[in-house]
């Protein structure tokens, strides 16, 4: 009987991940937050798939990448932070080694497929404003050669851990999971540092190139458009700016903290770090699915009149059907229009 007894102890200690001390009170907290982060990223991701599905004029080969931006946040929201509610709620993570490894994967999958999204989003962006008679014409097909490109090269960094290259297990004050960050070893070692080289600095650098390269085109563009004789609209160009702005920055907000906790455990491991810093990174990298709908969607005003229309179920329409058919069919005139060019924006 006492052997019974112990071995259901080891089984259940096994396959349950206990908490590290922190207050009763700081989960019920996280609690609380992450399902505020639930709750908005849940509806305005799919606010987002549901307008694009019902509105054609939408699904532009740019749109592409977008829809795909917020169904992989959809994804890691649903996969990720309603689960962090219930395991906070209980103060540690009760459902088990394999459900832990198993929310270590989505999240961290369709965390980076996200992220890379963006990233193509931002070239492709560069390649609409900064080179619109380049090779790389943006197209239907070319979007979807891309999205595939973006979902195999992120499975391959989200599997591997599975195999033995770094691993999945709780966080922080473990009641998540996600890449074994603490783990001390010359192989997590080399997955961390390859890991952020191809998931964090190259896509920070492709975003900052493009749309560094994109604010210098409008303004480049407003001088033509004066020297044209042309009314340039320094309002316009100071939106653009301030919305690159905010893109990069919350960016960087999202992922610059966690990239440099799991990087400080690489090259500082004798470094002691407590577990509310170790979780700070970690759940402010699970709000960009709040906020990527809100910089990417609505500020574009077509899509923000379309989703109007979508919530009223109809009752009230922004976009007059007739001026916008009208808009679309005289769209390559107007591009060779001085007085349009300044209309170009990065969103």
């Amino acid at each position: 009987m006492g052997n019974d007894s112990s071995l259901a102890t080891e089984l259940a200690e096994s396959i349950t991940v206990r908490p590290t001390i922190f207050p009763r009170a700081g989960y019920g907290v996280l609690a609380f937050l992450m399902f505020l982060n639930a709750l908005f990223s849940i509806f305005n991701n799919f606010l987002v798939i549901a307008v694009t599905l019902k509105n054609p004029q939408l699904r532009n080969p740019i749109n592409i990448f977008i829809f795909n931006v917020s169904f992989s946040d959809l994804m890691m929201s649903l996969c990720g932070t309603t689960i962090v509610i219930a395991t906070n709620y209980h103060g540690y993570f009760f459902l088990g080694r394999k459900f832990c490894t198993f929310q270590g994967f989505a999240v961290n999958y369709f965390g980076i497929v996200s992220l890379w999204s963006l990233t193509i989003l931002a070239y492709e962006r560069y390649n609409v404003v900064c080179q619109p008679l380049g090779t790389l014409q943006m197209s239907t097909k070319r979007g979807y050669q891309l999205l595939g490109f973006i979902w195999i090269f992120c499975l391959f960094w989200a599997v591997v851990p599975l195999f033995g290259w770094s691993s999945y297990g709780p966080e922080g004050v473990q009641t998540s999971c996600s890449i074994g960050w603490e783990e001390r070893s010359w192989s997590n070692y080399s997955y961390l540092i390859t890991y952020f080289l191809s998931c964090f600095f190259i896509p920070v650098t492709i975003i900052g190139f493009s749309y560094s390269n994109v604010i210098r085109s409008l303004h480049g563009l407003n001088k033509k458009v004066e020297q044209m004789g042309g009314k340039c609209n320094p309002e316009e160009e100071f939106r653009a700016v301030i919305m690159v702005l905010v893109m990069v920055v919350a960016f960087l907000i999202c992922w610059l903290p966690y990239t440099i906790f799991a990087l400080t455990v690489v090259f500082k491991p004798s470094l002691n770090i407590s577990p509310l810093a170790a979780t700070i990174p970690t759940y402010l990298s699970k709000t960009s699915p709040v906020y990527n709908p809100i910089i990417y969607i609505f500020l574009n005003k077509q899509f923000r009149d379309c989703a109007v229309e979508f919530i009223t179920c109809g009752h009230v329409v922004l976009t007059n059907p007739e001026e916008e058919e009208v808009s679309t069919s005289a769209a390559p005139a107007e591009r060779k229009t001085p007085s349009k060019l300044n209309r170009v924006t990065p969103v």
